[in-house]
């Protein structure tokens, strides 16, 4: 052995011993705690002063075990930066547990490393470096990571296929509601639920199907496929009816304007009131403006308007057909003119009970006054009467 390496190999031994110590200390007061930062940097230390005693009795492992005996070639012991490796014959595989310095690492998993022909330990072609296969210590937490993942992408896409097709209905119900009246009492809600809420598992599963047998990358985030359109197709059909839907509302309601013989700009702008109305209640946005402008300060814009258009909708909706529709403004008047009456009418007979507890109150005490006023009279009386009556006074 050289001088280096055995240079390297005591300034290993100081450093190791200085640190071994402190792992042992911190082995019996660290406790597994919260993902916080303060666990997490602690977890880190913890594992690092661990590798350092793995390696520290790695490299007198190295100096105390007795030489390759067997015949033929062999890769020399080695420390690779988490394990140490025994001797092994060229053209095989040394196979152990994995570490555990780490909580992503499936210690019951196996880290393998390939002697060459060469007698040199396998390297990675990329890096040129020796390398040791430990990816399947982390599969099975890649791989819990992956289903989840692929579970939360497949509910994302039915919730945003959901969005849409509750569009498809609201455009349907105010086009049956507008063009159609005469069917409207033959509307019944279970027929849009469906629409809405079943419908869109549809391609939904299908993509997630597709995806997991012909393009099954991570996470299933990548767009350069056409497996897409298994969601988006059924989505953009839903708009384009949308579009037609209002197309024709706008069509009946200026046959309406010019037939009540109005004037022709009131008309126009009732026209255009009732078109800017249900554009964002049918998603029609999407289908004026599909593109991104190429612009950064045009592109921030499209990007802001439509997440408004998009997360938003329900709030516009409810301001747009609710609280600016005279007759529910109407109805709020009406129902908060009653329960100023009701709440003057109870104040009113509270204030009338309280003045005929007075009254009672004032009437007691004056009855209860007199009662006493007579008592004393009348026991005055008595007395006199008691003395008229003694023998030998006359009456």
């Amino acid at each position: 052995m050289s001088d280096v390496t055995m240079g390297s190999l005591i300034t290993c031994f100081v450093t190791a011993a200085m640190l071994t110590q402190s792992a042992g200390t911190l082995q019996e007061s660290w406790e597994p705690a919260g993902y916080t930062t303060e666990s997490m940097a602690t977890d880190v230390r913890l594992s690092r002063i661990r590798i350092i005693s793995a390696q520290y009795e790695c490299y007198l492992k190295i100096i105390s075990d007795p030489p390759y005996e067997k015949d033929g070639s062999y890769c020399n012991r080695t420390w690779d930066g988490w394990l140490c490796w025994d001797d092994a014959p060229t053209q095989s595989v040394a196979v152990q547990q994995c570490p555990d310095y780490y909580q992503e690492f499936d210690h019951s998993e196996k880290a393998s490393k390939f002697c060459a022909e060469n007698s040199l330990w396998f390297r990675h072609p990329e890096s040129n470096r020796t390398w040791t296969n430990y990816t399947q210590c982390t599969a099975h937490t890649r791989d819990n990571q992956k289903v989840g993942c692929k579970v939360l992408h497949f509910i994302h896409l039915y919730l945003t296929g959901c969005n849409y097709f509750w569009m498809l209905c609201e455009g349907i119900y105010l086009h049956t509601l507008i063009i159609v009246a005469v069917f409207v009492e033959e509307q019944r809600l279970l027929w849009y639920y469906i629409l809405g809420w079943g419908f869109p598992l549809v391609p939904a599963i299908i993509h997630a199907a597709a995806r997991s047998n012909y393009f099954n990358d991570n996470c299933w985030m990548r767009i350069d496929t056409h497996l897409l359109y298994i969601v988006h197709g059924p989505i953009c059909t839903a708009l384009v009816v949308n579009l037609f839907f209002l197309l024709n509302i706008v069509r009946v309601l200026i046959t309406k304007l010019r037939v009540t013989h109005q004037a022709q700009s009131e008309a126009y702008m009732k026209v255009v009131r009732a078109t800017l109305i249900l554009v964002p209640l049918l998603g029609i946005q999407f289908v004026l403006f599909p593109y991104k402008p190429d612009g950064r300060l045009t592109g921030e814009i499209y990007d802001h308007v439509m997440h408004i258009f998009m997360h938003f909708q329900g709030i516009l909706v409810t301001t747009i057909f609710c609280f600016f529709n005279r007759e529910v403004q109407s109805a709020f008047k009406r129902q908060w003119s009653q329960y100023k009456v009701q709440y003057s009418h109870q104040l009113t007979s509270t204030e009338g009970s309280h003045s005929n507890m007075t009254s009672l109150t004032e009437f007691t005490g004056y009855s209860l006054t007199q009662t006493i006023n007579n008592n004393r009279t009348n026991g005055k009386d008595c007395a006199e009467i008691l003395v008229l009556k003694e023998p030998g006074i006359s009456m």
